[in-house]
């Protein structure tokens, strides 16, 4: 595109100067205050202030956006004042975007008057994949007839930093931005350095060079030294998205004119400064006003007028009351209207139904009743429908606008449902291997599961990743891992783990009723109950209104009372194909045994755990993962730590054995998993302990 030469009205332009001239106050303040301000870690816009101005000014309220950690003056030409930053800055209670619990410059608002900023972590790129999901559900929500903002044409404002546009993330986000034509601004602004690197240390070539390589992605470069070109190119590019005609970068090349952030000086390692402090932007702008019929006088007012504000705004934070002890525990997760269990769990007149169909079922249910639920991830297209058929026939129903294939691209997947969840919707998405999840954890971590806690309850994530597990069909190092101990260390996502279709189906209603991210794991072995002693994996399949809480063990087995009051049983707590391994074992010790299905990892049934292990005294937990280091270790502790005295053995347990991964042949693979003959001699020892 080429930039035009235009004008502005001298209103537009006082305001953009009074808001240059605060954001260089506070810049300055910060630095006068050190020892109080880099308390916690900060940085400004120095520099970066003539182009941020000229993209928030221009903003409305119905859109997106996704700032960076140096955005304060595009936060400020939003509407926010100097004490809303310094309330984040000094980490105080009334902090608005985050109740003091993250840094300076990671906002978070939703407020009718002001743009959406949904929950954003970093610098480092992350936060392009949550933004691409934003502007993902804005198009959907047009596409399906359920937008609010059909006439105001939202539009999504990804702010970057240069060097984060190496991250691979990065280019996840490029390629679905471009691949659906989204309405979304990439706001790159290049200053040149990565904390300490420089962009020859660490870059092959500026981002408008490497987003060439993304067919459709248009490209407007300006000098953000320059008000009137940035605001004539950033009008441009936001006139582009909103007509709805693709994706646009903006590359933006602006001075660092401050410190990397307090914590780390320029003096340490700059090596540029007279070269980047030429570039200046607040003389430029001085420049322009008198230019523009403004006096020498005005200015001076102006300024003065600003540093006053900053100062009052200042004390008057400084002032402000720090969170109370108990306000951590707030916002960790988001109330759940499913508290017990409803609905017909085994409705007369109906066969058993396999698993992997319960569970399509209940998504086929999930979308004819609620638009804004959508299912897209690897292979679950019309033309396969999963590579477990477990999202067969539905993109043919309901249109390949709600059930779609990405690429593989499990951080997209993952962290795109963030954005999604912002606009309203309710995705359901699936990493095709448990294995796979990897490239997802970033996500998960960083912008799932903290989006609630972080934006102090303005932010819940509202989705449902459904993740294959485990060990079937010899299908060796690379897809049949376990990852429970992985996910289940992650705080604020929900986790479950059904052994049966009816919790699968029970569990999946509740998942989507929940507003908080949860984590399906399914075993691809008790999808169609072929692996011999599996058959209960089939169950009736519930009535559509079923609902299965969160928290809630199964008692898949009891003990005869007799051998209970006789000291001479145990119980077993379990989970997945741990629960069939466990009632094969059980045949030999006829009403010795009962059996405890977890199927929900997170939140556990405390209550039912506790109690089982209380009444038997001995306690077997059984897992697929190796039991070194992992999620049943540190149940067996929680169990250990809240009924000791009860207890007549120490608790055991079986799980797989010990090794990197899980080999191919089927002989070894048998020898690695757990079994019943394996659980039967742990169970012998126990009882006779």
């Amino acid at each position: 595109m080429i930039l035009s030469i235009f004008t502005l009205d001298k209103k537009t332009l006082l305001k953009a100067f009074e808001l240059i001239s605060t954001a260089r106050s506070m810049s300055s303040l910060f630095e006068e205050n050190k020892s109080i301000t880099s308390t916690y870690v900060h940085a400004t816009s120095k520099g970066h202030e003539a182009v941020q101005i000229a993209m928030g000014l221009q903003l409305q309220n119905c859109d997106y956006v996704y700032p960076y950690y140096r955005d304060d003056s595009l936060l400020l030409s939003m509407g926010l004042q100097p004490f809303d930053l310094m309330l984040q800055l000094l980490a105080k209670a009334k902090d608005p975007f985050s109740g003091g619990r993250t840094y300076y410059c990671h906002p978070s608002l939703n407020d009718p008057n002001f743009p959406k900023i949904p929950h954003q972590s970093s610098a480092t790129g992350m936060q392009a994949i949550p933004a691409t999901g934003s502007a993902m559900g804005i198009q959907y929500k047009e596409i399906v007839g359920i937008s609010e903002n059909s006439k105001d044409s939202p539009i999504v404002v990804c702010s970057l930093g240069d060097a984060s546009c190496t991250e691979g993330e990065i280019s996840e986000a490029f390629q679905m931005a471009v691949l659906k034509k989204l309405p979304i601004i990439y706001f790159v602004q290049d200053n040149e350095w990565d904390i300490s690197a420089n962009a020859k240390e660490i870059r092959a070539q500026d981002i408008s060079y490497y987003a060439q390589g993304f067919k459709n992605l248009n490209v407007i470069q300006i000098d953000g030294q320059d008000f009137l070109e940035s605001f004539d190119g950033i009008k441009q590019a936001i006139t582009y998205v909103r007509n709805r005609k693709g994706p646009v970068l903006v590359h933006a090349k602006v001075p660092l004119l401050n410190h990397h952030t307090s914590g780390v000086r320029m003096e340490w390692y700059r090596d540029d400064l007279k070269e980047h402090e030429s570039r200046d932007p607040f003389p430029a702008f001085k420049k322009l006003m008198l230019k523009n019929g403004f006096s020498e006088s005005d200015l001076e007012k102006v300024a003065a007028k600003s540093e006053t504000t900053v100062k009052e705004h200042f004390h008057k934070a400084l002032n402000e009351d720090d969170p109370l002890p108990e306000q951590l525990y707030e916002h960790i997760l988001a109330p759940t209207p499913v508290k017990e269990e409803s609905g017909e769990r085994s409705p007369e007149g109906k066969e058993p139904t396999v698993m992997v169909d319960s569970a399509l079922f209940a998504i086929r249910e999930l979308m004819e009743s609620d638009k804004r639920c959508l299912l897209y991830g690897q292979d679950v297209g019309g033309r396969l429908g999963g590579v477990f058929r477990e999202a067969a026939t539905l993109a043919q129903q309901f249109g390949d606008e709600r059930v779609f294939n990405t690429p593989i691209q499990e951080a997209f997947i993952v962290g795109s449902t963030v954005g999604m969840s912002a606009v309203g919707l309710k995705p359901i998405v699936e990493v095709q291997f448990a294995d796979y999840i990897w490239p997802g954890l970033n996500q998960l971590f960083t912008e799932v599961s903290r989006s609630y806690y972080l934006t102090n309850g303005k932010w819940p994530v509202s989705m449902i990743l459904r993740v294959p597990i485990g060990a079937y069909g010899s299908g060796g190092p690379y897809h049949s891992s376990s990852v429970e101990s992985v996910v289940t260390n992650i705080q604020g996502v929900k986790i479950a783990y059904p052994s049966t279709g009816a919790d699968l189906k029970g569990l999946l209603k509740s998942a989507y009723l929940d507003p908080n991210p949860v984590l399906m794991l399914e075993h691809k072995g008790l999808y169609w109950s072929k692996i011999p002693g599996t058959e209960g994996a089939k169950t009736i399949e519930p009535d559509e209104d079923y609902i299965l809480p969160f928290g809630k063990a199964r008692l898949v087995l009891s003990a005869d009372e007799n051998f209970v009051s006789q000291g001479s049983s145990m119980t077993i707590i379990t989970y997945g194909r741990g629960v069939y391994w466990s009632l094969e074992a059980a045949k030999k010790f006829n009403g010795k045994i009962e059996i405890i299905d977890l199927r929900t990892l997170s939140p556990l049934d405390e209550v039912m755990i506790f109690n089982s292990a209380r009444k038997h005294a001995k306690v077997l937990l059984v897992t697929e993962e190796p039991s070194n280091a992992t999620f049943t270790l540190g149940l067996a502790g929680l169990i250990q730590q809240n009924c000791f005295e009860f207890l007549d053995a120490p608790i055991q347990i079986l799980g797989s054995e010990n090794t990197p991964a899980i080999p191919l042949n089927k002989g070894l693979e048998a020898t690695l998993l757990p079994n019943a003959d394996k659980i039967s001699k742990v169970i012998d020892a126990l009882l006779k302990y």
